[in-house]
């Protein structure tokens, strides 16, 4: 039985876990886990840069970011489904900061929509973006990793739904369950290089871009099966991914973390 847990607390101080390193977050705009997971790394120590597609709000979010921790951060614009933009972004981190140190692939897109009426343009769209675009993230950070020589630690963005069911979910399901895939087999193809690749696979962390892509009850319902009795904070998952691209998880590659008060 699911219960209130325990009181909303703000996020902890950092503690310098991510000290030195260059930090790159992509669909880091807005009010999700990305922007609470630039938050995090910036708490932490480290130079970020932080992209989007949305160019308005990745000027807010630098805007306000930079307020407070000034050069430590840098924002380049960027698309995910465009391999070109993609490497750029990487290419942009190492000119500005001097190397590449931790990726965090980030984006990815939702929707719900039954098999039944599903489009090909649908499915295809949520597998471009979140699958696709994952593979792309990570293909250019380590090759800028090995070509450097030092290691470094790459996090992808998963979800509970790459092992749960639930309906109207199948492409985003799909593109999750393949983020996990596609990190377990990253892992092993740069072990050598001395690179963690990592997932995080978070069940409901709550900002209001959720309310644009699922019901109100939905969320209610998803929300009420956590043993809490609430979803995520976007700090609560961001501070497991700042874990997992720190040296504290310097043992730790090819697992995928779940995010959950509820057991998959």
């Amino acid at each position: 039985m699911t219960g209130p847990g325990p009181a909303l607390v703000p996020p902890p101080p950092g503690h310098d876990l991510l000290a030195g390193k260059v930090v790159v977050i992509t669909a880091a705009a807005g009010t999700g886990i990305g922007s609470a997971t630039a938050r995090r790394c910036l708490d932490e120590g480290a130079q970020v840069v932080i992209s989007d597609h949305h160019e308005r709000r990745l000027a807010s979010i630098r805007d306000e970011l930079a307020g407070a921790h000034g050069d430590r951060v840098h924002a380049t614009l960027c698309d995910v489904t465009d391999q070109v933009q993609v490497d750029a972004l990487v290419a942009e981190a190492v000119r500005r900061f001097g190397r590449l140190d931790v990726f965090i692939s980030n984006a990815g897109l939702g929707g719900t929509s039954s098999v039944l009426e599903m489009t090909d343009e649908q499915w295809l769209r949520v597998l471009d973006v979140t699958l696709n675009g994952t593979f792309r993230c990570v293909r250019a950070a380590l090759r800028q990793m090995v070509a450097q020589g030092h290691g470094g630690a790459v996090v992808t963005n998963a979800s509970v739904l790459g092992w749960r069911a639930q309906p109207g979910q199948a492409h985003y399901a799909a593109a999750k369950a393949g983020v996990m895939a596609l990190t377990r087999c990253a892992a092993l193809d740069v072990a050598e290089h001395g690179i963690r690749v990592n997932a995080v696979a978070p069940s409901l962390a709550m900002h209001p871009f959720l309310s644009k892509v699922m019901n109100a009850r939905t969320l209610q319902d998803l929300a009420g099966q956590e043993a809490f009795g609430r979803g995520a904070q976007p700090w609560e998952v961001a501070s497991v991914i700042a874990f997992l691209a720190s040296d504290y998880a310097s043992y730790m590659t090819g697992e995928v973390v779940s995010v959950s008060s509820q057991h998959p």
